[in-house]
């Protein structure tokens, strides 16, 4: 991002832990955006540093929390990483309440409905400023059919609908401009998307979740916002709040722009096989997003 940024930007680093010497880091690449690093305190989330790294912000890209180790699913993070969320939505309540928020954070499709209720009690809730970042599907999607139809994976158009989780997730395939497949591909294409993150997981035995994969699906999806601010209007899928839908959160394509959400697309048409896999998950999804409005109720 710090590449990437409209000259004049100032990119602001918050963490608990190692933020300083990351920004010195960054801050010798080359480019006319300033570079500030804040230290927190692990004991005291409510700290100078970290308000004086949300103030004014534009955009928020909360990625904290504990990465999954092997045999823990993102549902097994919740309790401690919602406690995260909340303590920063508190400040960015009171120093940049109209920022756009993109939230990494696991759990998504629990952690973005507790965001939500948080705002709420905190009077600045604006269901078109709050993301889930679920671009990492999007990006694993378009390599995977990239890989197998012998297609460049980054001109490759997929959505993925629902929630972010193993569990409930849908990549629509059958809407996929200029391939076809076979109902075996499906499935193991299916399959693969769906456990990707696991995946990484497993391959890295305990040394932590996917983050090279992360940092760049998620630099993707801050910049679309930085540009919509700009007033370059983009597409993406995200989770955010909708109406009449089967559940109140889901993953859909949405149009970024100035205010943030400017509007939802209709959902792709499903094929029968989706539809069926699309109606099997809503339960699931339906459950994580209570677990989070829950949450953020009892804050």
């Amino acid at each position: 991002m710090k590449s990437q940024l409209p000259a004049g930007s100032v990119l602001a680093l918050y963490d608990v832990v190692n933020v300083l010497g990351v920004g010195e880091d960054l801050s010798h690449i080359n480019t006319a955006v300033k570079l500030e690093s804040y230290l927190g305190d692990m004991k005291n989330a409510d700290t100078e540093a970290v308000h004086k790294a949300l103030k004014d912000a534009d955009v928020v890209i909360i990625p904290a929390g504990v990465p999954r180790k092997p045999g823990m699913t993102r549902d097994d993070l919740f309790n401690i990483n919602a406690g995260i969320v909340r303590d920063l939505l508190r400040v960015i309540a009171k120093e940049c309440p109209k920022a756009l928020i993109a939230i990494i954070t696991n759990p998504v499709n629990s952690t973005v409905p507790a965001a939500a209720e948080v705002l709420k009690a905190a009077g600045v809730y604006d269901p078109k400023r709050l993301f889930g970042v679920s671009t990492l599907d999007i990006v694993r999607a378009q390599t995977f059919i990239g890989e197998l139809k012998g297609l460049d994976a980054s001109k490759v158009k997929v959505d993925v609908i629902g929630g972010h989780s193993a569990e409930t997730m849908l990549p629509v395939l059958s809407a996929v401009e200029g391939v076809t497949f076979t109902q075996e591909e499906q499935d193991a294409l299916n399959k693969k998307i769906r456990d990707a993150g696991t995946a990484v997981v497993e391959a890295k035995a305990g040394a932590g979740s996917a983050t090279l994969s992360m940092a760049y699906a998620g630099a993707r999806f801050a910049m679309a916002l930085v540009n919509g601010l700009a007033g370059k209007e983009s597409t993406e899928c995200t989770y955010i709040q909708v109406d009449n839908a089967e559940t109140s959160f889901m993953a859909v394509p949405v149009v970024l722009g100035k205010n943030g959400v400017e509007r939802i697309l209709e959902r792709p048409k499903l094929s029968e096989y989706e539809d069926k896999l699309w109606k099997e998950m809503i339960p699931q999804l339906e459950k994580n997003i209570q677990t989070g409005l829950e949450f953020g109720r009892k804050q």
